[in-house]
Order: structure tokens, then sequence, then C-alpha cells
């Protein structure tokens, strides 16, 4: 397997019944992050989130990587984005501009680590819903190994996940850890075969979203995440209060209850592309 010309794909999207699979496509660099990659994804996201008959999102890597980090071939302009015409002050870290469009998603994001994730390959995971890995994955938090600090708003997603301490001791020494470790961590949420890797993971993304609505997912999703910064409950009280109010009187609370009533599974109308509650955006930078 070739890596992808100037011309090619580096990054693939396949639409398998109501999951979109995102694969990041240059095997042989072991899918070397650039900021095309980044804005890539972006664009795939942004039309997925529109798309109503996808219900879930896998990312992954082709090859034996998932991601081994920035492309560091251009040297220390790896670490700025390729944009033009944008002055010094202005430059953003391109890892934490796409993992704010993946934390603001409405779907839920899984990702399937089929092998070594460091750098942004590792840091561009935090912000998925589910992390799952294969026995032969490996996580490593290296920039400061590099002369940088960590990207991709991971200063504000990795302490969550793991806790302050370990967060800091993963960037401290830029250890590489073992699927293993992660799952120890509460890095990722389990540990796959490899063989069948993909198919499984799709599986589970498929039964993840089988028996709820679209809406309430992605209300789920952003209320949870977005409450992670708040100092007490209650915001977190009045949203779900509104948002309840409001999906009471839809259609997909009366097939809800209907669908339990009657013992059978939920066939639910409403769509993220156009019946979020009136309250949302609720928080927008």
């Amino acid at each position: 397997m070739t890596s992808p010309s100037d011309k090619e794909e580096q990054v693939i999207l396949e639409k398998l019944n109501n999951t979109a699979l995102i694969r990041l496509n240059r095997p042989d660099k072991l899918n070397a992050f650039t900021s095309r990659m980044g804005y890539t994804m972006i664009s795939m996201l942004d039309d997925l989130e529109r798309d109503d008959s996808i219900h879930s999102v896998i990312i992954t890597g082709n090859g034996r990587a998932f991601c081994a980090g920035a492309d560091l071939s251009s040297g220390v302009d790896a670490f700025q984005s390729s944009r033009k015409n944008i002055n010094e002050a202005e430059q953003k870290d391109f890892g934490g501009t796409l993992t704010l469009r993946m934390y603001r998603f409405l779907k839920p994001i899984i990702i399937a680590c089929n092998g070594p994730a460091v750098g942004i390959g590792a840091t561009m995971q935090l912000p998925a819903d589910i992390r799952i890995a294969t026995r032969n994955a490996r996580f490593g938090f290296v920039f400061l190994n590099r002369g940088i600090v960590n990207d991709a708003c991971s200063s504000w997603f990795l302490p969550k996940i793991v806790g302050t301490s370990k967060a800091l001791e993963l960037c401290f020494s830029g250890r590489i850890i073992s699927a293993e470790e992660a799952l120890s961590i509460n890095l990722v949420s389990y540990i796959f075969d490899e063989k069948d890797f993909i198919a499984q993971v799709i599986s589970f993304a498929q039964e993840l979203t089988a028996r709820s609505a679209p809406v309430s997912i992605a209300m789920s999703r952003q209320l949870i995440w977005s409450a992670l910064g708040d100092n007490d409950p209650i915001k977190s009280h009045e949203l779900e209060s509104i948002i309840i109010r409001e999906r009471a009187k839809s259609a997909d609370a009366l097939e809800g209850v209907n669908a339990f009533l009657e013992k059978r599974s939920p066939n639910f109308q409403g769509k993220v592309s156009s019946d979020l509650p009136s309250c949302y955006p609720w928080d927008v930078d």
C-alpha cells in the first residue's frame, strides 16, 4: 500500500448504512498528520452532521498505525497552520481546530485505534465519545520531547479523561503506553481483537444508537460535554428542564412511549438537521 500523492485522498470517507467511517490514509507514512488532513476531516464532519442518514462516525487509520503524529518532514513548520495570509499572532494550532469541531459535533464519534497513536494521533482521539483499541495500539503524548507543548486542546480534554496527575505524567515523560495501560486509566473504553477489528467497531456503533432518538443523542452529547466546564450542576438542571419540556411535546417522545408500551423498537423521525430544540446552541463562542 503506498501513500497518497498530493492529488490523492489523504482521508477517505465511507458510508456503511447509518455509520460513517473516516480513514486516515497515508499508510506508508504511518498516517503522519498534515493540516490538509485536518481541514478535510472538518469538512467531512460538517457534511456528516447535515446527513440525517448517518447516526454515528468512526475514525480509524489505514495500515498498521492509527497516526504517528504530525508530519515532521517540513521541520518546525509542521507545527503551524498551512493557511496563507495569516499573520503569526493569528496562527492557531490546527489540531485544536479539528478537536473543537469534534467537540461541537452532534452525533457520536468513536475512535477505532488500530495501532500506534502518538502526538496529534493521540490527542485527536480525546474529544471522541468512545475510544476502542486493538492490543497492538500504543499511545504517546510526546510533545514535550519535541520541545513544544501538547496540542489539540488536550490540556482541557486529557485531565478530564485520565485525571490531572496522570495527564501530567504522560505529558512530562512522553512515554509510550500500551493498550492495556490505556484501558486501565480510562484512555480507552475497550480492547477488541485485531481480527475483523473494524467490523466489530461498526457493529458496536450501530448497536450504540439503534434504540435512541438522534435528536436526543445530539442534545445528550452536548449537555454532557459542555457541562465539564461548569462549577456546579445548576446550568445542567436549567438546560435539561428546558429541553425535556420541549422534547416532551415532540413526535419522538410520543413514539418512544408507544414503542415501550407496545414492546417494539421505536421508529424515531426527528432529524438533527432540522429538529433540534430551540434553546440550542446555548453556548457558542
